[in-house]
């Protein structure tokens, strides 16, 4: 999380070539924030050395980390404490969950008003050893003061041992919620908004000294107030300022996927009991399930083995449960339980593997407890 700078180092890494592509995801390690923060985060608390290496004015404290309705929050306040004159929450994985290549995407929204700083972002697990920048840092998303730009950038140790950076920026409302993600693998880093890709560095072969993105990276979360980015003018009257975070979610590259669908709630072919409601997430969403009742939809499945499926779900006060059984009740793939999200229309995710057979079926998702809502199914081979 260091001020976004364009380089000589980086302006010599050639994008030529390096495209988009598609790619088949499978989800390895998430926080959907649904009843807590999970134990693979760890708080970092203090002011750190030089206002944490870019002269901020906040001190870090885990009591400005909360959940509200099933969401991370993270709030500067104005708040005199340790010498410094406001409060805000920075939380790490570093130690604890750590990764190399991959999809790392959060649902974000974040406030915007002069002296504001949050940022999404990842540093190389090796920093203790090594020190920054040697260490690398992949920034996923940052914003400063009331701009209407948001940025991606890596910073590195470059070819003549002095820092690199090599940043894109593009236009957005962070106010809005919206998933903000990198796609990286050993060609490439690639950011997106909403699915948009707005920017790509080249780290082919290492290329410009980029082998620090070819190690272990461990992800980030903070909301800093003022720096040398953003400078010192805070404008008091927009605090307390939060960061929400819906989830944070990391996919892995799986060669062997070769299918994946989601099967909306509302494109059923049958149903019992369930009825039909506008959902927060666009679309509807299938709700009043009680204990019995059921929806089935038609699926042709290209090969038989294991799936993972997941279902996005909410729930006002959660301890409901589904199955997964073909149309009928037999046999049974499997089951979950439902946890509370804090609201009917507070989404999340949940999901299990299970083994589905090849060929045209009619699949049923069946409530063995009642109290929740079902906004999807997606079914992915793993």
């Amino acid at each position: 999380m260091t001020r976004w700078i364009r380089s000589l180092a980086a302006v010599a890494l050639a994008l030529t070539g390096v495209a988009a592509q598609a790619q088949n995801w499978q989800l390895v390690w998430q926080d959907e924030f649904t009843n807590g923060i999970g134990p693979q985060w760890r708080f970092e608390t203090g002011t750190g050395s030089g206002g944490w290496g870019n002269n901020e004015l906040q001190y870090y404290r885990r009591e400005n980390a909360t959940i509200e309705n099933g969401q991370l929050v993270i709030t500067a306040k104005r708040e005199d404490f340790g010498g410094m004159r406001y409060t805000s929450a920075r939380m790490t994985t570093q130690g604890l969950a750590q990764f190399k290549y991959g999809r790392i995407e959060a649902r974000i929204k974040a406030p915007s008003s002069s002296g504001m700083w949050p940022a999404f972002w990842m540093l190389g697990s090796n920093i203790n050893s090594v020190g920054w920048p040697a260490s690398g840092e992949i920034d996923i998303m940052e914003h400063v003061n009331a701009e209407s730009d948001i940025y991606g950038t890596i910073h590195w140790q470059g070819p003549d041992g002095g820092h690199a950076s090599y940043g894109g920026h593009t236009g957005n409302n962070v106010a809005d919620y919206h998933i903000y993600a990198v796609e990286w693998d050993e060609k490439a880093i690639r950011w997106f908004v909403d699915g948009r890709q707005f920017h790509v560095a080249d780290i082919t072969n290492s290329v410009n000294s980029t082998e620090e993105f070819h190690r272990d990276f461990f992800l980030l979360l903070n909301l800093a107030v003022g720096g040398n980015w953003p400078q010192w003018n805070i404008d008091e009257s927009k605090l307390p300022a939060k960061m929400y975070v819906d989830y944070v979610r990391v996919y892995k590259k799986d060669a062997g996927t070769a299918f994946s669908t989601t099967l909306q709630a509302a494109n059923f072919a049958l149903q019992s009991g369930m009825q039909l409601e506008a959902s927060t997430e666009g679309g509807q969403n299938l709700g009043w399930i009680d204990t019995g009742d059921w929806a089935v939809w038609n699926l042709n499945l290209p090969q038989g083995g294991t799936y993972t499926v997941e279902y996005r779900v909410a729930s006002q006060n959660g301890g409901g449960s589904l199955q997964l059984e073909m149309a009928g009740g037999t046999p049974v793939y499997g089951s979950l339980g439902v946890p509370s999200t804090g609201g009917w229309q507070n989404w999340t995710t949940i999901s299990h593997r299970v083994t589905l057979p090849a060929g045209q079926q009619q699949i049923a998702v069946k409530a063995n407890g009642p109290g929740w809502n079902l906004r999807s199914v997606k079914i992915t081979k793993s």
